[in-house]
Formats: C-alpha cells, sequence, structure tokens
C-alpha cells in the first residue's frame, strides 16, 4: 500500500431517523416480529471518515460517543468486514465515527453507522457495488440499515428492510426529546410480548397517514402517529410518560415514543412552533437534550473523497 493510498480518506454523512408509525405483528419462526412502519430520515446524523489501514478499527467521538463499542460488535466495523468479505477485498479500513444521534435512543444511530460504513468503503476500495446491492448487504447488518442508505420518507415491512418509497410534499418539523440513558431494542419488544394478552393482529397502516404525508400536512398526520412498541417502552422507562406529557403541555400537535425508545418526538406546526416548543420542554426539565430538526431528508451520501495529508478524528 503506497503512502498515498493510505492518505485517502472518505467522508460519508447518514441520517438518524423517527418512525412515524411503527405497527408491530406477531413473533415469526426467526424470532423477529413482522413489522409495518413509516420511517422519515431527519437532519440528525453521523458522520463516518473511512482510511485505509492494515487492519480493521474503530474510534468514535460525538453525542454519547463513550457508550459506543469499538470492538468487533461496532455496526459500522461490522459492515466494513462484509463488505471486503464480500467484494473480496484485502485491504482493512480505519474507521472514525462522529456522533450526532443519540446511541440506543430509537433513532437508528448505529444503523446510520453500518449504512455510512458501507458506502464510505465501497468509494474507499472501489468495489463499485450499486446502491441495491449495498441495500442487501444493509439488510445483513440490520432491519434499519437499508432505510439509512435510502434515506426520505419511507413504508419498510417484513422487518423494517423492505422498503417502499413514500412520495410526499414539503418539511415536517420535530422537536426531539433525548436522554442520557438507552434502552434496549430486545428489552422492549420482549416487553411488548410480555403485554399481549392473547394473538397479535398482523400490522396495517393508516390511509389517512399516507395521504396526510401526500400532502404535507402536520396537523392531518399527527392523529396519525403511532407506536405499538410505546407502551413497552414506557413500562421500562418510566419518566417518558412525564415527557410525553410535557411535549403535549408545550403545545406539540403530537408527541411518540421513536422506535424502541428512549427518545420522544414531538410534531410542530413550522419553524417557529417548533422553536416554542422546545423551549417549553426545556424549562420543565424532563429530558437531558432537547432538538429541533426537519425532514424528510436524503441517505447516506459521500461529502469528501480526497488524497492528502487528512486523517479521520472528530468534525
Amino acid at each position: 500500500m503506497s503512502t498515498r493510498d493510505s492518505e485517502h480518506v472518505v467522508h460519508v454523512r447518514a441520517p438518524g431517523k423517527v418512525n412515524l408509525a411503527l405497527r408491530v405483528g406477531p413473533a415469526r419462526p426467526d424470532g423477529y416480529h413482522g413489522l409495518v412502519t413509516v420511517f422519515q430520515a431527519v437532519s440528525l446524523y453521523e458522520d463516518v471518515r473511512a482510511q485505509e489501514a492494515p487492519g480493521f478499527s474503530v474510534t468514535v467521538s460525538g453525542r454519547q460517543a463513550a457508550a459506543v463499542p469499538t470492538d468487533d460488535t461496532n455496526l459500522a466495523l461490522r459492515a466494513a468486514r462484509l463488505l471486503a468479505d464480500s467484494a473480496a477485498v484485502d485491504k482493512g479500513v480505519r474507521l472514525h465515527l462522529t456522533k450526532g444521534v443519540p446511541t440506543a435512543g430509537g433513532m437508528g444511530g448505529g444503523s446510520a453507522d453500518a449504512a455510512a460504513a458501507l458506502l464510505a468503503c465501497d468509494v474507499l476500495w472501489g468495489t463499485g457495488l450499486a446502491r441495491d446491492e449495498l441495500a442487501e448487504l444493509a439488510a445483513e447488518l440490520g432491519a434499519d440499515v437499508p432505510f439509512a442508505l435510502t434515506g426520505l420518507t419511507a413504508v419498510g415491512t417484513g422487518r423494517g428492510d423492505v422498503l417502499s418509497p413514500v412520495l410526499g410534499r414539503g418539511t415536517f418539523h420535530w422537536v426531539l426529546a433525548l436522554q442520557g440513558t438507552g434502552l434496549p431494542t430486545p428489552a422492549v419488544f420482549r416487553r411488548f410480548d410480555e403485554r399481549q394478552a392473547g394473538p397479535v393482529a398482523e400490522p396495517v397502516l393508516s390511509h389517512d397517514l399516507m395521504s396526510a404525508l401526500r400532502a404535507g400536512d402536520p396537523r392531518a398526520l399527527a392523529p396519525e402517529l403511532v407506536n405499538d412498541l410505546q407502551p413497552g417502552a414506557v413500562d421500562l422507562a418510566p419518566q417518558l410518560g412525564e415527557v410525553l406529557a410535557a411535549a403535549a403541555d408545550a403545545g406539540a400537535l403530537a408527541q411518540i415514543v421513536s422506535g424502541s425508545g428512549p427518545t420522544v418526538v414531538a410534531l410542530a406546526s413550522g419553524h417557529a412552533h417548533a422553536q416554542s416548543v422546545a423551549d417549553r420542554l426545556r424549562a420543565a426539565e424532563v429530558a437531558d437534550e432537547v432538538l429541533v430538526v426537519t425532514g424528510p431528508t436524503q441517505g447516506a451520501r459521500v461529502l469528501e473523497s480526497m488524497r492528502g495529508p487528512a486523517h479521520p478524528g472528530p468534525a
């Protein structure tokens, strides 16, 4: 490997997501639940920088970086190894993740890391995979990883990894109430199962939800927000009930736990309204951090691919 090659750095950015609807079906023979969900990518991002190296390693900075593993369980590192194995690449990579999405927050931060790492390593190593080929690898890594590649708004079925784009209008404004401690997704699904008193119906989406997205109408969208995992998440983290109540008191159009939680997402009618809801949520002191974001935003994309004396590190 030449010095020139070793200094090639690829910078990819991928978005976090919120689940506007998450309907959970019965457990399948493989242990997963059948899902129907609507993802929307939002303007909170993971940045991954990839640089060729003799082996595979990862470092992390940014939001809740200390909670992210840097061993072989790291999803971005697993993505790089999977691509190398699949494309018969005999090179390694040094990854640096700059986190903007909360860890174990129900917003797909790890999935965004994996999607960004797949794209970054594809460019770095010149493997030349098409997006649908990258999406197939993404689905092997986790149910939310394919969406982090595509972004925008999409319906996910199966485990959430079979995607159909939603052609909507306009921009939606969201207020995020973040917690310093995450909720493990498997535990939330177990609690969902424990709460069921009888058979679980096959999941379906509301036609009104899809109409509201196509129209870009936040007031029509508000009553359609739904998350079947929310009661279980609140059972495991009772303080989320206070966050949801505070968001309602702050004047949000609607509020919901995103994915498996614990992030609470509040819908606003526009930018000024979102800022007002955020200010009131901060004053209520029910979250460790409150942010305003917009959606939909595009999926994983290359921001920079350069050769020179640059090294992955904090943004």
